[in-house]
């Protein structure tokens, strides 16, 4: 029987920078950055634009990204960019972290623009990082920043936000996020020492699934936290042990 070729399954890790929270308040898109992995591989296919919003940039905004209006004057309109930056996704998977908000912000300027109303999610598939983490590891911190730290992700040239810088470090940690599960009991050694709050330390060995995480002080106690809810909303009958934490990230 010959072999079937397969598609070549292609993601864009997206994000962006706006003038403010909300699109509904007349917020705009001041930059939007792509970067392209096909079958999980980076290449070198990126769609980058700074934005003129022809509006003001609230300051506190300005304090994320430290963009601001006199820097954007020359640049190109949503409307100027919005054909090849829809061609660029089309058929695609998109990648974003907290994606109702940039979703819900490119969907705006789609729709200010002229013809049939148009809407991103009619282009292409989108997965949320942020949704995805919170069910990975419910109780943690779960932001750009705290996932870096966790999966040992480099980005200590995020001193301010940036959309292109974003999904570039978005990209390598959906790739380690997705890269294997690793059993919370497997090559694994306890620690004869027990910390204060009476938590054994549980020594991760490294396995062949991956680098192993461990967690912080503030996750430890975000995780007995959800162990109590657990508990009380079982009726006490959660199945694990009280007091019991696991090392893992």
């Amino acid at each position: 029987m010959p072999l079937t070729k397969q598609t070549p399954h292609r993601q864009i890790v997206l994000d962006t920078e706006t003038t403010g929270i909300n699109p509904k308040d007349g917020h705009k898109i001041i930059e939007i950055g792509c970067v392209e992995m096909v079958n999980r591989r980076l290449t070198h296919q990126r769609f980058h634009h700074y934005l003129n919003p022809e509006r003001e940039i609230e300051a506190e905004a300005i304090a994320v990204h430290g963009i601001s209006n006199d820097m954007l004057q020359d640049k190109p309109k949503f409307r100027d960019i919005a054909d090849k930056f829809l061609e660029f996704v089309a058929g695609a998977e998109l990648i974003i972290h907290n994606a109702p908000f940039d979703v819900g912000f490119i969907n705006h300027e789609l729709s200010l623009l002229p013809g049939p109303a148009r809407k991103l999610e009619q282009h292409c598939k989108i997965h949320d990082t942020l949704a995805q983490a919170r069910r990975l590891h419910p109780g943690a911190r779960n932001s750009l920043d705290a996932l870096c730290k966790r999966y040992a992700v480099d980005n200590s040239k995020r001193e301010l936000h940036g959309a292109l810088l974003d999904a570039e470090i978005l990209a390598d940690v959906y790739l380690k996020m997705t890269g294997g599960q690793i059993s919370l009991l497997e090559d694994q050694t306890a620690d004869p020492q027990a910390d204060q709050s009476g938590i054994q330390r549980l020594t991760p060995i490294r396995s062949a699934a991956g680098k192993i995480i461990s967690c912080n002080e503030e996750e430890i106690q975000a995780h007995q936290q959800y162990l109590q809810l657990l508990d009380k909303a079982s009726g006490g009958k959660c199945l694990w042990p009280k007091g019991d934490s696991l090392n893992t990230g």
